[in-house]
């Protein structure tokens, strides 16, 4: 972690740069939109996409990737029929993003790191809303590979499309 980040952690600041930015940059109208891109983009495929944005970070957990694993089991990403749930988590206040998936979704965790990191740049540059709906496409690609329709069964919207604020 890198020095400024750290004082910004120490001071509080993060804290509330992260409650600014969440506040700015994700309206309900940005919320609307991303959740309409999950809705259509889970008809394809049986996997579910839930993502969670987090302003401040508690003070109980430190590190982020666990930070995200509680999320995942607090949010219930888990309780889908086919454990094809999968967690796109950020923490706006460490500037860090996560992607939990559930053991349904086949697949090696490391298609999971290009995707954060290409996100990472994008909100890097502000650029948020175009950042996030092209990590949600990427994710749901590779959702399509790894949790195809069966024909036989329906494909029932498990979990909120809507993301969640933290």
């Amino acid at each position: 972690m890198r020095a400024i980040t750290k004082f910004k952690i120490v001071t509080g600041w993060a804290s509330l740069e992260g409650q600014w930015l969440r506040r700015r940059h994700f309206n309900e109208a940005m919320l609307a939109r991303v959740a309409k891109r999950i809705r259509e983009a889970e008809t394809g495929h049986a996997g579910e996409l839930m993502l969670a944005i987090e302003a401040s970070s508690p003070v109980h957990e430190p590190d982020s990737a666990l930070r995200a694993l509680e999320v995942f089991g607090r949010l219930r990403v888990w309780d889908t029929p086919g454990n094809t749930g999968v967690l796109l988590y950020l923490a706006l206040d460490r500037r860090v993003i996560h992607i939990i998936a559930d053991r349904g979704v086949q697949g090696a965790d490391a298609q999971w790191a290009p995707i954060c990191g290409r996100l990472q740049d994008r909100l890097r540059i502000r650029d948020y809303e175009a950042g996030i709906l092209s990590a949600i496409d990427e994710i749901e690609a590779v959702l399509g590979q790894a949790c195809p329709l069966d024909g036989e069964t329906a494909n029932p919207n498990d979990l909120p499309d809507r993301p969640v604020l933290l």
